[in-house]
C-alpha cells in the first residue's frame, strides 16, 4: 500500500517522504549512545596493539556469554577463551537462514530489521539492538569523519533503493533527494548508456562532497564521462567510499580520475560483520573493537589468505558467532605496521565473496581479483559478466564498443582467460546490449552456478 500511494505523489512529495522517512530512522540510528561510541572511538584511534587486543577479549568474553544466556540457538555453547574459539562450531548461511528465529536474541518488536541483499537470490532477515545499531553507525562515521564527512553534508548516494516511476524515467530524473540530510539517491537500477548523460550532468551540477555507495555504478558514471569528454569540476568530491562490493585496482584507477579525488575502502555487511576500514596511507586494517576476524582454509584451520569466519560484537539481536560470511580475505604479514596511527593488523586485500569465482577443472579456482584482469592488454570492452553453468564451460557476455573492438582485441581477451583457466574449458563469447543487475542493485562480474558440483 505504501508503495502504491508513494508511486501515485509528484516528485517533490516523493522526497519529502523519504526525507521523512530517513528523520525518523535516523532518531534510532543516532540516539542516545552514538556521540558516546563516537567520542569512545576517535579516543581509541592511536590505542596499541596490545590494548585492542585486551578491547577484543573483554568484548567477546561478555558477548559469548549473554549469547548464551539469551539466544536458544546458542544455548548449549560452552564457555571459551578467545584463544579457545576453534572449538565453538563454524555457522554457515544455509545454517543461519534455517535457524534465524532460534538465533534471535530479541523480539522483533525491540528490534530494527536489517535485510541482506539476497545476491544469490536469498535473502535475511535480522534484527540489530538500538544501541549496536548506534555503535555501528558511531564506527562508520568515525571511519568517514576522518575525510571531514558528517552528517548533512551534501552526498551523493548509490544503493539497492528503487524509488524511482515512470514519470521520473520519462523526464530522464534518476534521483530522489532528501532535503534536510542533503542526500541525494541515485538510481542503480537504470545504468545504461541512454540514461548515463543525465547522471554525468546532475552530479557536476549537484556537486555532492562525497560519493557512498555500489562502486560498480559509480565506475559505469566514471567511464562514461570520461568516453565523453565530461570534465568532473575538481576539488568538488572530497571522498568516496564504496559499499556492498568488492573494488578491483581497475576501478579505483578509473572512479579515482574521473571524480579527481580518493576513494577510502571499508567492509561490514547487512548482517552486521565487523568492520574492515581502509586509513590515509591506503592500508586496510581490522577493526579489532568490532569483533573477531578468522581467516580459514577449506579444512578450517588458520592461513593466510581464505575464507573469513566472523564473530561480531554489535550483533547481540541476531548474534553472530563464527559466522562463515561467505567473503574471503588476504591478510599482510604479522609484523606488518602502518604509519597511520592504526595499530589495528593490516590485510593484504578484500578477495570478495568466495561464490564470485569461475572453477577450472586444470586450474582450480580463479578468483574475482584474477577475473577481473583479464581485461588487461585490451580495448573497447565495456562491460563483462562471467557465466558458469558447467564444469567445463563458460560463457562471457560482453558488451563492447564497435568503434574500437576487433577480432585481435577479442583473442587477446580468450588467451588472457585462457592463461587463467587452462586451455581445455569451453570459451563462449556473447555480444549483448545490456547485462543485468541483481534485485539489491547490485552488478555480479561473476555467477557460479555450478558450485553444487565442486
Amino acid at each position: 500500500m505504501k508503495d502504491k500511494i508513494y508511486k501515485l505523489l509528484p516528485h517533490f512529495l516523493q522526497c519529502l517522504l523519504i526525507t521523512l522517512f530517513n528523520y525518523f530512522a535516523y532518531k534510532d540510528r543516532y540516539g542516545n549512545k552514538y556521540q558516546f561510541y563516537l567520542n569512545q572511538f576517535k579516543q581509541n584511534r592511536n590505542l596499541s596493539l596490545q590494548e585492542l587486543k585486551n578491547i577484543q577479549t573483554k568484548r567477546f568474553n561478555k558477548f559469548l556469554s549473554e549469547t548464551i544466556e539469551k539466544s536458544s540457538f546458542y544455548r548449549n555453547y560452552p564457555i571459551v577463551e578467545l584463544n579457545e574459539i576453534e572449538k565453538l562450531p563454524i555457522v554457515n548461511k544455509e545454517t543461519l537462514r534455517k535457524y534465524i528465529g532460534e538465533v534471535y536474541a530479541i523480539t522483533k518488536s525491540e528490534g530494527i530489521l536489517s535485510k541482506t541483499g539476497g545476491t544469490t537470490g536469498k535473502s535475511l532477515e535480522v534484527y540489530f539492538t538500538k544501541e549496536n545499531m548506534q555503535e555501528r553507525f558511531a564506527m562508520l562515521d568515525d571511519f568517514r569523519n576522518r575525510t571531514g564527512y558528517k552528517l548533512g553534508e551534501k552526498t551523493a548516494w548509490f544503493s539497492g533503493k528503487n524509488l524511482l516511476t515512470n514519470k521520473d524515467l520519462k523526464k530522464n530524473r534518476f534521483w530522489k533527494t532528501d532535503f534536510l540530510y542533503k542526500v541525494r539517491y541515485y538510481s542503480t537500477f537504470h545504468i545504461k548508456d541512454d540514461y548515463l548523460k543525465y547522471y554525468v550532468e546532475d552530479l557536476i551540477q549537484y556537486q555532492p562532497k562525497y560519493f557512498v555507495g555500489f562502486p560498480s555504478t559509480i565506475l559505469e558514471i566514471a567511464k562514461y564521462g570520461l568516453k565523453n569528454g565530461y570534465d568532473f569540476p575538481a576539488n568538488t568530491v572530497k571522498a568516496i567510499f564504496p559499499t556492498a562490493e568488492t573494488i578491483t585496482q581497475e576501478m579505483r584507477v578509473i572512479i579515482e580520475k574521473f571524480f579527481k579525488t580518493r576513494m577510502y575502502n571499508q567492509y561490514a555487511s547487512s548482517e552486521g560483520a565487523p568492520f574492515i576500514i581502509e586509513c590515509e596511507k591506503g592500508n586496510l586494517h581490522l577493526e579489532l573493537q568490532s569483533g573477531v576476524f578468522e581467516v580459514l582454509d577449506d579444512n578450517n584451520k588458520p592461513t593466510n589468505s581464505g575464507k573469513l569466519v566472523i564473530t561480531s560484537f554489535t550483533t547481540e539481536g541476531t548474534p553472530l558467532i563464527r559466522y562463515d560470511i561467505g567473503d574471503s580475505i588476504t591478510l599482510e604479514d604479522s609484523s606488518s605496521r602502518c604509519t597511520c596511527g592504526n595499530h589495528n593488523p593490516l590485510i593484504k586485500e578484500i578477495l570478495g565473496r568466495i561464490d564470485d569465482y569461475i572453477y577450472s577443472l586444470e586450474n582450480g579456482k580463479i578468483n574475482l581479483g584474477n577475473v577481473s584482469n583479464t581485461l588487461k592488454d585490451t580495448r573497447g570492452i565495456v562491460k563483462f559478466q562471467a557465466i558458469q553453468n558447467e564444469l567445463n564451460a563458460l560463457e562471457i557476455h560482453l558488451i563492447v564498443d564497435d568503434e574500437i573492438y576487433n577480432n585481435e582485441i577479442e583473442k587477446k581477451f580468450i588467451q588472457n582467460w585462457k592463461d587463467r583457466v587452462g586451455n581445455q574449458m569451453k570459451i563462449t563469447i556473447i555480444k549483448v546490449k545490456e547485462i543485468p543487475i541483481e534485485n539489491s542493485g547490485k552488478f555480479r562480474i561473476v555467477k557460479n552456478n555450478i558450485k553444487h558440483l565442486i
